[in-house]
Formats: structure tokens, C-alpha cells, sequence
């Protein structure tokens, strides 16, 4: 941990005095490692699980011997508790004198845990005692804080070591009951933009920090980008599913060495149950949560999981920047003291830096400039830990809430798994003027970053412009591409249906309602739509579809909404009074990643209400051969509609593109049960777009779309993960094709 210095606490105003305000906190410091340890059997309390870790019976004692060791020989007349423990619960401090081996403290059978309680209460009684008579001098004050701060620390050791622990016990124990999942959804989240600059770094306020957090120096930043949210299981799983620990390439030579020799293949807690995974955890072992911030991962693998994305680590000067620029704030975080002992997911609203995990940055731990250890035996630790260790900014779901600040270094070695550890991505942005706006326009933005990952990739929904909506009309009457007429008879059945469950005046809102041929089956069929409200990415491509309908429906109150649909939603003032039953045609949900899919339906549950219905078209797992044939058809047009996604980079955002130097590939992956499109390079090429340069090797490809087949079963689950019901399902036969009504 980040640790020592002699910085003195700058207290506030007091309703008592100082003297009594500080013996108060020395009190809920203490009490609160003993509660900690409550818990734990005395059988738990002497475990030794690795060298890096601590029985927790020495943590206690390890505190309790810095105030024995600092602060008590200002007490005149104090009895030392035993003479012996200054070499048994000695750390690091080479001042003091020899100190008993840190891998072999588990063997350290004596003293007693009675032993080490009557030693806490002896010491304490003495503290507070000084506290009481000299605790506003500002020696006594600061080494008082100091030793509150350290004890902080080894409060959270103190977990992160009993859960190794335990995670190495067949049994699983669990340290405390489990509490379930946090209420709420959890927030999905793109990047943020920062203009950079020559900022300040370091601690310069009033209170408490540790000496690594000083002197305050300038930094000069490049513009940068840094996600909103912490990566999650779900991400983490995909990393995985794409042979993440199997793939040199991502890897710096080290961690790939440790991760072989260590066999790494999946986080540090993490076990593979039938078809599942599991963690352990502090309230024993649970099933991976796929929305929690992913946690126990070293340095190496954060750096490889970036690198995979494209993307790469934030340096510990741009988070210290970003919290302060967004006005981050530890009380918003989830810590030790507001939530359970686990990484739970973000909090909604703002971006959220602390707490849940401590998060990797690329920083190496060394020496701010100017800076110099403090005096004495105190100064020791910080300084000569400054080599081969790695920054982690923001605590985690382990600590404690009033012990962290934006400024507040920890430091591991990048091997390091066992700590709450988890990862932020981030990403260069082009240099720009001081006064240029950072923000690029969405699309653009988009392009630069799919691009720069690895692999390149496009979001497939920028290929609906004019001409890609057209192209895909005629993709939909391709002899191959059974799911248009498998997805329209199946509707004339589901029509009938609908006409009886729904209310009279429903609202009918489309998500991504391209040509709206198939709504008109239900516009025709159901009496009881009264509105309908059309939603398209395309505005031109939305007035062409909706121009016939409100020539056929002249009693139809049509309401069209151009917009991303996968984004939140406001719909129109005059149905929000309505019944609603969204419409999700096309099996266009194929097209998202499941945690996409997931986030999607959790907004349609927002934008369509807790009464509202929701009709979604799946595409249905089957013989590969006639999915390949409905993605690569014979006629070569979606071959067209995959190359005009090219074009329009040309075409809007000054892209070279040679559309004939790309070949449209479709293939199967039977891992992740998925129709992937790509764009492959038949040379080793260049391609400018908006004046960045992108290289492309022959062979590689740009991966342009997903179409996710499922089961009823797997879908039926992911619905209930966002808040739906399955209340009807209806199939076709082979080629099969499924419409799901939700509730």
C-alpha cells in the first residue's frame, strides 16, 4: 500500500477541542479493525495463505506496535506491553532494528489471540491518554494521523488477505453473508474527452496526505480520452472468449512469461462451473457478475486486455486530472463503509472514480520532483519502495471512504492479483490548438477509434445512411436471406395474437424501423394501435418509409423520431400517456454484443415503461451453411452494402478508401454463436481519414458487423437479466426464426 509520511493532519473547526476530536478518531479507527476481525475465527486470524500476504492477527498487532513504537515513548512513565514484539511485528522499518521474516508470519503460533487483544487494549488505553493531554501539539497530532492512516491501510490488507485466504479453502468459506446484487441498473458509458495541458499534480490542500503524494509539480498532458466506467466481468469474458490469454501479441513479454508460468486464464478468483463462471468473493462463491467492474487482475493483464481494445492504461496524471476536472468525489464512491465487500457496479450519474476497484494506470511508483522522505524512521517507507511497482489510483470496494483523495498513490508490483484491482481504458486524442474544441463529431470519433483498435473494427450502425438503407431493402429480397420472409409470415400468426392482448390506444414504437414493410403486418392486423412512433438513425431514409404509411393509415397518428435508438430514447409527449408495445424487428439484436443487447433492452424497459410490451425478432441458432449463404450471397449484394460503409467514410469524412483494395468476408463463430462480417485488405495499404493515417497488412480486416444467433432458453435469460418476462414466443419452421413478446 501506499504508505507513511510525517505530513500532519491540518484539522478543521471542532465542536470540542482537538485534543478530544482526535482521541475520538484514534477510537473509530481501532474499533473499526476490530470489527473487521470479529467476523473471523481464531483459526482464520493466524492464516498465512502467500509471502505477500498477512495472518490477520499480525495486522492487528502491526498496528497497534506503530503507535507503541512512534507515538507512546512521549508518554512518560509507559510500560512496554513485551519487549519481544517489536521484532515479531516490525515491517520494514530497518531503523528500528531486525524484524521477524514477512513469508514467515503464519507460523507465528504465539502470542495468542488474547495475547494480541490484551495488547491492543494496553496500548490504547495509554494513547488515549496522551491524546487526551497533548494531542493538539502538532508533533503528537501528526504522528497520531499518520498511524490512523497506516491502520486504514492495514484494515484493507487485512481483507484482501483473508480472502486469499479462503479462495484457497475447497470449502469456500464465506467471511460474511452475502447481500445480493445492488439495486438499479448499472451504467454503460463511451469516453470523455480531455483537453490536457500544463496542469498541477500532487497534494497542496488541507489534511492528511502521505509524502509520495508531494510536492505539487506541473505535468504536461496531451489530449486524452478516459472511459466513463471501469471494464466489466461481461468485457472480460469476451477478452477471454477471443483467446485473450492465448494471444502473445497483446502482451508485454514479462506478464506474458508470468502468465504462462502461472497459468492464467481468467481472473485471479474466477473458477469455470459447468457452463458458467463463478468468483469468490468475501460472502463466499458467487456467480460472476457480468455488470460488476471486473477485479484481481495484475497490471499485466489490465495492460493486455487495453491492448486488445485498442485502446491503453491512463497515466496516473490524467486520472488525477480527469477526477478533478469532472469533480469526482470519494463520498460518491462504493466503499468499505456504504456497501457491501465486493466490486459493485457504478453508480448512475457523473463519472465515477472511486471506490469498487483500484484502478491500473501505466505510471511506474517513482518520486514526484523535489520530493524528499521525512526525517527519521517514519521516512523510510515510501522512498525506498519507489522501483519496479506500478501506480493505482481511486480504492476500492475495501476501503475505507475517508481515507482516500484524489491524490492518493497506491502502488503494486504488475504481477499482483490479489488486491481489489481492476481497469479504466484510455486513449490519445490528436494533438489540437488551445482553443479548438476536443469533441469530435460522433461519427468521426467513432472511426478513429475502430480503427486504432485491435482488431479493427466499424460500428455496423453507421452502414443504414441512404444508400445503405437501400441496398439493405434489397438484401432483404435476396433468395439467401431467409429471415425477412421468415420474420414476416411468422407476424400474419403473432398479429392475430397481438390484436387480443393489447389495449385499445396503444402506442406502436419501432426501434430502427428501416422500411417499415414489416410493421405494415401489424399496422394492418391490430386494431388497436392507435400511434406509432417510428424511430431510424436516418433522417432521410425515415421520411422516404414513413411518406407511404400515412397515405395508408390516414387515421394513424404518426409520430416519427430520427435518432440512435440504442442510446436513451425521450419519446413524444402525446403518447407517454399511452399503452406502449415496442417493436424490434430484422433480429437486429443479433447485431449487438450481449452485454449490448442487455443494456438495450434494460433502455427499452425505460422507454417503453413497466407496463409496456415489447416484440423482438431473434434469429434462431441452425445449420451453418444457410447462415453463411444469407450473409455472403451469390449476387455479391451484401458484399455491396458492407463496402458502402467505406464509401461513406469517403464520401463524409474525406477517407481514401480504395473499395476494390477490400474484400467482404462472411464467417462463422461457433464460439461466440455469431455471423461476423468483415472487410479484409487484399495489400498491405494506407488509408487516410480526416488527416489520420490508418495502416492496413494484407489480410487484415475490419470488423464491420455481429449477428448473434440464440436459443429461446439464452435469450429468455438475458431478457430477465434487463427486467423482462418472456410472456409468449412464437416460432417458424426451418429456416428457424423466432419472434419473443416481453412483459
Amino acid at each position: 500500500m501506499s504508505v507513511l509520511s510525517a505530513r500532519p493532519q491540518i484539522c478543521a473547526d471542532f465542536d470540542v477541542s482537538p485534543q478530544k476530536a482526535l482521541a475520538e478518531r484514534y477510537r473509530k479507527v481501532r474499533a473499526e479493525t476490530e470489527r473487521l476481525a470479529e467476523a473471523l475465527t481464531a483459526e482464520d486470524q493466524t492464516v498465512q495463505s502467500m509471502p505477500d500476504a498477512s495472518p490477520t492477527k499480525w495486522h492487528r498487532a502491526h498496528t497497534t506496535w506503530f503507535f507503541e513504537t512512534f507515538l507512546l515513548p512521549h508518554a512518560p512513565g509507559y510500560r512496554i506491553f513485551d519487549e519481544r514484539y517489536a521484532f515479531l511485528f516490525n515491517s520494514y522499518y530497518e531503523a528500528i532494528g531486525p524484524r521477524h521474516s514477512r513469508p514467515m508470519r503464519g507460523l507465528l503460533t504465539r502470542p495468542g489471540i488474547a495475547d494480541i487483544r490484551a495488547y491492543r487494549r494496553h496500548v490504547d488505553a495509554a494513547m488515549l491518554a496522551l491524546l487526551e493531554k497533548r494531542g493538539d501539539e502538532a508533533e503528537i497530532a501528526a504522528l497520531t494521523e499518520l498511524g490512523l492512516q497506516h491502520e486504514q491501510q492495514h484494515q484493507e490488507l487485512l481483507l484482501t488477505d483473508i480472502l486469499h485466504a479462503f479462495a484457497q479453502n475447497p470449502l469456500s468459506p464465506a467471511y460474511a453473508p452475502h447481500r445480493g446484487s445492488p439495486s438499479g441498473n448499472p451504467v454503460s458509458g463511451g469516453f470523455l474527452n480531455f483537453e490536457g495541458g500544463t496542469i498541477d499534480i500532487g497534494h497542496a490542500g488541507a489534511g492528511f496526505a502521505f509524502d509520495n503524494e508531494t510536492p505539487v509539480h506541473q505535468v504536461l498532458l496531451n489530449p486524452f480520452r478516459l472511459a466513463e466506467i471501469r471494464v466489466t466481468n461481461g468485457e472480460w469474458l469476451e477478452f477471454m472468449a477471443a483467446g485473450g490469454y492465448d494471444t502473445p501479441a497483446h502482451w508485454l513479454s514479462d506478464g506474458w512469461q508470468r502468465a504462462q508460468e502461472e497459468n492464467w486464464h481468467a481472473p485471479l478468483y474466477w473458477r469455470k462451473h459447468e457452463d458458467s463462471w463463478r468468483a469468490m468473493t468475501l460472502s463466499g462463491l458467487q456467480p460472476v457478475d457480468r455488470d460488476a467492474p471486473v477485479s484481481h487482475v495484475s497490471f499485466y493483464e489490465a495492460d493486455a486486455f487495453a491492448r486488445w481494445r485498442g485502446k491503453r492504461l491512463p497515466t496516473e496524471y490524467e486520472w488525477e486530472h480527469a477526477a478533478r476536472s469532472v469533480g469526482a468525489r470519494p463520498d460518491e464512491g462504493n466503499f468499505r463503509d456504504n456497501v457491501y465487500l465486493r466490486p459493485l457496479p457504478a453508480r448512475t450519474g457523473g463519472m465515477q472514480l472511486f471506490g469498487d476497484v483500484w484502478e491500473w494506470t501505466q505510471s511506474p511508483y517513482s518520486p514526484y520532483p523535489g520530493f524528499r522522505p521525512a526525517a527519521g524512521a517514519v521516512g523510510e517507507y515510501n522512498g525506498k519502495f519507489m522501483v519496479n511497482q506500478m501506480v493505482l489510483r481511486g480504492g476500492s470496494c475495501v476501503t475505507s471512504a475517508d481515507h482516500i483523495r484524489p491524490t492518493y498513490r497506491n502502488f503494486f508490483y504488475p504481477h499482483q492479483r490479489w488486491q481489489f484491482s481492476g481497469v479504466r481504458l484510455a486513449e490519445d486524442l490528436p494533438r489540437r490548438k488551445a482553443c479548438a474544441p476536443v469533441n469530435l463529431p460522433p461519427f468521426l470519433e467513432d472511426v478513429w477509434s475502430g480503427l486504432s483498435a485491435t482488431p479493427k473494427t466499424l460500428p455496423s450502425k453507421y452502414f443504414y445512411d441512404a444508400g445503405g438503407s437501400l441496398l439493405f431493402e434489397a438484401i432483404c429480397e435476396l433468395p439467401e436471406y431467409y429471415l425477412t420472409r421468415s420474420e414476416t409470415a411468422l407476424l400474419v400468426v403473432v398479429a392475430r395474437g397481438l390484436a387480443r392482448e393489447i389495449e385499445p390506444g396503444t402506442a406502436l414504437v419501432e426501434f430502427g424501423c428501416g422500411a417499415c414493410t414489416k410493421t405494415r403486418v401489424l399496422l394492418d392486423r391490430v386494431a388497436n394501435i392507435s400511434s406509432y412512433v417510428p424511430i431510424d438513425i436516418c433522417e432521410d431514409s425515415l421520411n422516404r418509409s414513413v411518406e407511404p404509411l400515412l397515405a395508408a393509415f390516414p387515421g394513424l397518428d404518426i409520430r416519427p423520431l430520427a435518432g440512435d435508438f440504442v442510446q436513451d430514447i425521450a419519446l413524444p409527449e402525446q403518447v407517454m400517456g399511452s399503452p406502449r408495445l415496442g417493436f424490434f424487428s430484422g433480429s437486429t439484436i443479433g447485431n449487438f454484443e450481449i452485454d449490448e443487447a442487455r443494456d438495450f433492452l434494460r433502455r427499452a424497459r425505460t422507454t417503453l415503461g413497466q407496463d409496456g410490451k415489447f416484440l423482438v425478432a431473434i434469429d434462431l441458432v441452425k445449420d451453418t451453411s444457410a447462415l453463411i449463404s444469407a450473409y455472403d450471397d451469390a449476387q455479391g449484394v451484401t458484399a455491396r452494402f458492407n463496402k458502402n460503409l467505406l464509401e461513406r467514410i469517403n464520401r463524409e469524412l474525406g477517407g481514401t478508401f480504395d473499395t476494390e483494395a477490400f474484400a467482404h468476408v462472411a464467417r462463422w463463430n461457433d464460439a461466440l454463436s455469431r455471423i461476423e462480417m468483415h472487410l479484409q485488405s487484399l495489400s498491405d495499404q494506407t488509408v487516410s481519414i480526416a488527416g489520420r493515417e490508418f495502416a492496413f497488412s494484407r489480410g487484415e480486416t475490419i470488423h464491420t458487423e455481429n449477428s448473434h444467433k440464440y436459443t429461446i432458453e439464452r435469450f429468455t435469460e438475458i431478457a430477465g437479466e434487463a427486467g423482462w418476462k418472456v410472456l409468449r414466443s412464437w416460432q417458424s419452421p426451418p429456416p428457424e426464426f423466432a419472434l419473443v413478446l416481453l412483459g
